[in-house]
């Protein structure tokens, strides 16, 4: 297992992860295996994840569970992925909510059934009050989704006369956008060897750092979490400004 070295554990951790968890599919098929059982493997995974990130106090870690084009799936993939997001709630939420983790779902709830909306809420409720990390799950989620809500929300207040026009800003944006009242995200992490978004998260990705690599999400591991950790550690994060500041402030 990759050691992180401790002086990068405390100084130079992400204080926000996102993961797009690409590649189930694929791992199953080299198994020759229905696609349904990578991402019952995922799920293995994703508990890896949240594990290692609360060994190395990385305080949020958002999820890229199912987006806005899943829809476009096979029925019968669609209805697998929904019976399994259901049952993986019940049967990780005691550990979760025993080890200190608060979940959160961002994404259109409209799209699902009451029976899973109302779970996703129970869940929510269930762990508001964990601090040792924060899982944000994105489910029907869609970065351009997120924006164009934001922008109705920002309308509406303008037709309330809360706001003028002249009033919505950068600032007022992100009060309306997902995510808002936790730390920016710092490091966006995808597997399978896309080098793509995917429409995931695209306002708050404004000054993320991206790591890709080709392993299949359900061989990721908290070994490959510190390699993304360590590569993090390394970059210069200039934020608008040249080195030479940088090392000045410094």
């Amino acid at each position: 297992m990759t050691n992180i070295d401790p002086a990068i554990a405390v100084q130079r951790l992400p204080k926000h992860i996102a993961i797009v968890m690409d590649g189930n599919g694929r791992w199953a098929e080299a198994r020759h295996r229905p696609r349904t059982f990578g991402h019952h493997a995922g799920v293995q995974a994703v508990r890896q994840v949240v594990e290692a990130c609360i060994r190395r106090s990385v305080p949020v870690l958002t999820l890229f569970a199912f987006s806005s084009e899943n829809w476009k799936r096979p029925i019968s993939e669609v209805s697998a992925l929904m019976d399994l997001f259901m049952r993986a709630m019940d049967r990780e939420v005691d550990a979760l909510h025993n080890n200190g983790v608060r979940l959160n779902f961002i994404g259109d709830r409209s799209a699902f059934q009451p029976e899973l909306a109302e779970r996703m809420t129970r869940v929510e409720l269930r762990t508001a009050g964990n601090t040792r990390l924060m899982l944000n799950v994105a489910a029907n989620y869609g970065g351009r989704w997120d924006i164009a809500r934001a922008a109705r929300a920002l309308t509406e207040r303008v037709q309330r006369g809360e706001i003028t026009v002249q009033q919505i800003d950068e600032a007022a944006m992100q009060a309306e956008i997902a995510l808002n009242e936790l730390p920016e995200l710092d490091l966006f992490i995808r597997t399978g060897g896309e080098q793509r978004v995917s429409n995931f998260l695209l306002w708050q990705l404004a000054y993320a750092e991206l790591w890709f690599t080709d392993v299949l999400w359900p061989d990721f591991d908290a070994a490959c979490l510190d390699l993304a950790l360590q590569a993090f550690a390394r970059r210069e994060r200039r934020f608008g400004h040249t080195a030479a500041q940088i090392r000045n402030a410094s």
